[in-house]
């Protein structure tokens, strides 16, 4: 496992922050969730193949848990059967609550799923199940030490159990390189498996902008900036296909993220 250093945590005063309104002001009580011990954020858009067996998985996964928790399906513009599957009844014990976001892109999402939560750990991982949800056993006795918990590809003990196409391997070098870049000392940033303190995640929610590919990198420099150490932990991860990612367009447009990430102060 890794960690980046933490200095004393500084959370900047809270603030309502409504994704996709102008003024981004007042989220309306009846838009915030139960508090809960864990929420599980998954961002979708078109799953309606793949999320049934997430969802399943991870109900039953959670349903064993001595803590209580709850899953988010944070629909980002689906036009097949997505809301109607993340709608149905899955577990008596563990809700899962459908929640709409308009914005485009995973950051959107993430954000959206951050600001309507009261929960006090929340965190995210992908539709596809990447990274198989039993990595909690390891995250959440973390989270008691490290204000954020992320899965690695790329520190000692990680697994590739299905590795990516070619050319999405090396699309990822370069972005890896220029990425350390931006944030040194963290391995991995695109791993879709992060799990942060809740008071941590809603600070930093209302400061992100990105919506992209780069939407990670700029959460965790916004975490670290408060001082909040990074933990992560290896994980093995599978590469299920069916990545919206689209090399030249959204490379093009992360590469320029990450330059305005690194032009900001930290927070």
């Amino acid at each position: 496992m890794a960690s980046t250093a933490a200095r004393p945590l500084v959370l900047p005063p809270p603030t309502a922050c409504l994704v996709g309104s102008d003024d981004e002001t007042n989220i309306p009580a009846a838009l915030l969730r139960a508090p809960c011990d864990l929420e599980v954020l998954i961002p979708a858009r078109n799953e309606a193949r793949r999320l049934p067996s997430t969802l399943e998985h991870t109900v039953r996964y959670l349903e064993a848990q001595p803590y209580s928790a709850s899953v988010v399906v944070v629909d980002n513009g689906s036009v097949d059967q997505t809301p109607d599957l993340a709608a149905r009844t899955w577990s008596e014990r563990v809700p899962v609550h459908l929640t709409g976001c308009a914005s485009p892109g995973k950051g959107a999402a993430v954000r959206r799923g951050f600001l309507t939560s009261q929960a006090r750990f929340i965190g995210y991982m992908d539709a596809d199940l990447a990274t198989p949800i039993e990595t909690l056993d390891v995250v959440m006795p973390l989270l008691r030490e490290y204000p954020a918990v992320v899965g690695s590809r790329w520190v000692t003990g990680a697994v590739f159990a299905k590795r990516r196409s070619v050319h999405r391997s090396i699309g990822g070098i370069v972005f890896r390189a220029m990425a350390r870049r931006v944030l040194p000392g963290v391995a991995d940033t695109q791993c879709g498996f992060k799990f942060f303190d809740g008071d941590v995640a809603r600070a930093v929610a209302s400061r992100l902008r990105i919506d992209g590919f780069a939407f990670d990198v700029e959460l965790l420099r916004e975490v670290t900036g408060l001082g909040a150490g990074v933990r992560e932990v290896p994980v093995v991860w599978t590469d299920g296909g069916g990545s919206t990612l689209r090399m030249i367009r959204d490379g093009t447009r992360a590469a320029v993220d990450l330059r305005g990430i690194a032009r900001r102060r930290p927070a």
